[in-house]
């Protein structure tokens, strides 16, 4: 029906009820399950940090004299405040008090002095965003006091009890499962071991799987899938005219080895790594601290991931490439995914550098084996057999790393240090500074040191007490710990991750929290499975990508049954495809390619995604910590300041409006229109039928046809008007979803 508004006016209505239609969705529970974790964890490694260390002292049960009447140790006498009012009202910073102390905009508080901009900003967001707080009723005494030493702390931990949580034993390759004799006959058969055991998850549960999807579906989800671009109309043809037996398997090893795979599965990596080129507080036009050839390190992913790179060098590169390969500088750039971390003004002080290797051992550890290590800052982890000293040992790693430019080329200017005086002449890297361990800062005050730790890996992860770090820094241990085969979370943590980009929603719920706390996984079975041929393999990515691609699990339609929809709605049990929305990087380039103006060269600078004659992949767009790239921040991009497990999905007036009326889709929609006219037939529905098959894969139905040429026809049969039909179908439902 929208296609019979024929006024200008009409065009805007019409684009309204299809953006309304674009951007709707339905929250996943594992979804919310994801996101009440990571709440959990931002208020354990970046909130509760920061009232122990500033606020306790005046405002706890143990302050010598409660000062305003106000105690900020549990989350109810925050929210109930003091004297003056509520110090924490969830969502509504203006009414929260504490973020108008920490600002100085009424009372000062701290009395010390005014805390650094990024712990008013991480204060700031945790209110926007509900202000999460585990903790229950206010404590009556002090916590329990840092133990001496290692061994005394480990007392407390029964060491054989915590190693029997599932994340923590070594994934063993498991048993088949019997497979019932009568099968869904529409149902492709099993190519391999996992779907043998989805399908027996299927059987136990009296569920059948979803008949495979048709062949144009098919190629049009592993395409988005594997690179990131919708396929040709000439790519579809070729795939459905195709009736040789191994024709989707052909299909799969093309798309794996073109250059556009790295584009594709490079942003999930950036995504972890908090990639981003400049820094979230710059004061004045001074830009020292930021990342002007942060592209280097992006390319460098992207290239990794087109030669296939086992997944363990892949890692221990970015860790310790200096230490690696030190007669190679060229593999130094992928030290980038330390070296491109927030760093902070005063960087003389402790309590600024702790802050910096806070950041390190979170991403490290959330990103590479799934585990919250940031939050035995101040104590011991609140759920997981991760203990203080666990922490700071870590943290020495860090403490003994350096924040270093290194020299583009001779013609660099030099510091005294050797680096380079003008971040643009430099790549941006770490390297090992004077080795040192860290007293753990007793309840996170580093004015507070309790024993020295030795820099190590963390204790649950091994089958004793973890051997000390003995080379430079410690990063290259480091490094051979998380990677160790014996190591049970590295191949689990990065199978997880991969299998929730091709199915729409991973087999562990929380992607970057393994631990008691996460959640457990759906098929343990095929989690392990999976995990153990990686090594095996040889860490192969693309080996692993191939095998999800091929399965019948992953060719299913996306068209659930009755039984399915009533008993497993969320489809838990992988019964069919899950319809998936388009990331912001995958529609923009969507958008592109059907204008016929994407650029395919590979690499290089950043760009500005939402300039309308911008051509180059999103990919490449510049990630600012200060100021996040509107669009991008519109569409669901992430927070390049902190590590992303996984992208939120959100509906909101100004995605429709961009839809409507944003420059980059009416540009290319006029660029679609024109393309029509230049490659497709002068009649309508022919011209139709073509705008359907660059866009959507298919061809236009008898139905479509009549609306669109009627539509055109009634608005003016000219330029404008093909250009007006042609935002309508950018604005689709069907342009935004994979199937």
């Amino acid at each position: 029906m929208a296609l019979r508004f024929v006024t200008r006016r009409g065009v805007r209505i019409a684009l309204g009820f299809l953006a309304l239609a674009a951007f709707g969705r339905t929250v996943r529970p594992d979804e919310s399950t994801s996101r009440t974790a990571a709440a959990v964890e931002f208020f354990e490694s970046k909130i509760r940090p920061v009232l122990v260390q500033h606020c306790y002292e005046c405002h706890s049960a143990d302050a010598k004299k409660l000062q305003g009447g106000l105690r900020l140790d549990s989350r109810e006498a925050a929210r109930r405040g003091g004297d003056s009012g509520p110090a924490v009202v969830p969502g509504d910073v203006a009414a929260s008090l504490l973020l108008e102390a920490v600002k100085y905009e009424s009372f000062e508080m701290p009395p010390s002095g005014k805390l650094p901009p990024q712990i008013i900003a991480d204060l700031e967001n945790w209110i926007q965003s509900g202000a999460v707080d585990p903790r229950a009723a206010a404590p009556r005494a002090t916590e329990p006091p840092v133990a001496e030493t290692d061994a005394a702390a480990n007392d407390g931990i029964d060491w054989a009890a915590a190693r029997s949580h599932w994340a923590f034993v070594p994934p063993q390759r498991p048993e088949l499962p019997p497979l019932a004799s009568s099968a869904n006959s529409q149902a492709s058969p099993p190519t391999g071991r996992l779907d043998l055991f989805v399908r027996s998850r299927l059987e136990r549960e009296g569920l059948l799987p979803s008949p495979q999807a048709d062949r144009r579906v098919l190629v049009r989800r592993l395409s988005f899938d594997a690179i990131g671009l919708p396929p040709s109309p000439e790519e579809v043809a070729a795939f459905e005219a195709d009736e040789s037996p191994d024709a989707y398997e052909r299909l799969i090893d093309r798309l794996l080895a073109a250059p556009q795979y790295g584009e594709r599965w490079a942003r999930l990596w950036l995504d972890l790594a908090r990639y981003g080129e400049d820094q979230a507080h710059i004061v004045g036009d001074d830009r020292s601290l930021c990342y002007p050839n942060a592209y280097m390190y992006r390319d460098w992913v992207i290239a990794a991931l087109n030669a296939d790179m086992p997944y363990d060098e892949f890692v221990t590169l970015q860790l310790a490439a200096d230490r690696t390969t030190p007669d190679n500088p060229a593999d130094d750039v992928a030290l980038g995914f330390l070296g491109l971390g927030p760093k902070y003004y005063s960087r003389g002080s402790l309590e600024v550098m702790a802050e910096e290797w806070d950041d390190r051992v979170d991403t490290v550890t959330r990103s590479l084996v799934g585990l919250t290590v940031a939050c035995a800052r101040c104590h011991d982890h609140k759920f997981d057999p991760i203990a203080t000293e666990d922490y700071y040992a870590l943290a020495g790693v860090f403490a003994s790393t350096q924040m270093y430019n290194r020299p583009l080329d001779d013609k660099a200017e030099k510091g005294k240090n050797g680096q380079a005086k003008n971040p643009e002449q430099s790549v941006h890297i770490v390297r090992d500074d004077s080795p040192r361990d860290l007293n753990v800062f007793i309840r996170g005050d580093v004015k507070s040191k309790g024993p020295v730790v030795r820099r190590r890996f963390l204790q649950v992860l091994g089958s004793g007490q973890p051997h000390p770090f003995e080379h430079g820094s410690g990063r290259l241990d480091l490094a051979r710990a998380i990677v160790d085969p014996a190591n049970p979370l590295t191949a689990r943590v990065i199978v997880n991750r991969l299998w929730a980009q091709a199915f729409g929603r991973p087999l562990v719920a929380t992607p970057s929290n393994f631990g008691t706390h996460g959640e457990p996984p759906t098929h343990a079975d095929v989690l392990d499975e999976l995990a153990v041929r990686l090594v095996a393999n040889g860490w192969s990515l693309k080996s692993l990508h191939r095998e999800l691609f091929a399965s019948a699990t992953y060719r299913q339609s996306s068209h659930a049954g009755a039984a399915a929809q009533a008993r497993d709605p969320a489809n838990v049990l992988l019964s069919h495809a899950n319809r998936r929305r388009l990331s912001v990087e995958a529609w923009r380039d969507a958008l592109l390619s059907a204008a016929g103006v994407l650029e395919t060269r590979i690499g290089g600078p950043s760009i500005d995604p939402d300039k309308p004659d911008e051509r180059r992949r999103t990919i490449y767009s510049r990630a600012s910590r200060l100021e996040l790239n509107k669009m991008l921040a519109m569409f669901d991009y992430p927070d390049p300041n902190v590590h992303s497990e996984r992208r939120v999905e959100t509906t909101t007036p100004l995605q429709k409006l961009f839809v409507m009326n944003g420059p980059l889709v009416v540009a290319s929609a006029e660029r679609f229109a024109a393309r029509l006219a230049r490659e497709a037939p002068p009649n309508a529905a022919e011209r139709i039928d073509y705008a359907y098959r660059l866009l959507y894969g298919r061809a236009a139905t008898d139905d479509e046809r009549r609306l669109g040429a009627e539509y055109v026809a009634a608005t003016g049969n000219d330029a404008a008007a093909w250009s007006q039909y042609a935002q309508v179908l950018l604005a689709a439902n069907e342009t935004l979803f994979v199937d």
